[in-house]
């Protein structure tokens, strides 16, 4: 019925007004490119021990998979991931330790003597 009539063109007004993602627009004068390592960086996923565990674990068999079908460059990059991760995890495992040893430390020792140390 309506088939052969045409849309009248709708103009946009000004170019930065269509609607975006993220919610917010930058006014800093900075590039905010929306892509999937800036969401997966800021909502702190690698600051999880098991998060990046896994991560190394990924690698590792990705690393070994591209090694059995005879692709060592993408061996070696897969492997320079997991080493990555690796030496995250093991500084997330020291920070742990280190707030447990604090955390001892300051059960340890009375009342009296926490006040005057902080």
């Amino acid at each position: 019925m309506n088939n052969n009539r045409r849309r009248n063109f709708r103009s946009r007004g000004q170019k930065g007004s269509f609607r975006r993602r993220n919610g917010s627009i930058s006014t800093n004068g900075t590039n905010n490119f929306n892509n999937g390592n800036a969401n997966f960086n800021r909502n702190g996923s690698m600051n999880n021990i098991h998060n990046v565990e896994k991560a190394v674990q990924k690698f590792q068999q990705l690393a070994k998979d591209a090694q059995s079908n005879g692709d060592p460059v993408l061996a070696q990059n897969y492997w320079q991931h997991a080493d990555h991760y690796l030496r995250k995890f093991n500084e997330l495992n020291l920070k742990k330790e280190n707030s447990i040893e604090k955390e001892k430390t300051q059960e340890d020792t009375p009342e009296d003597l926490q006040q005057f140390s902080n």
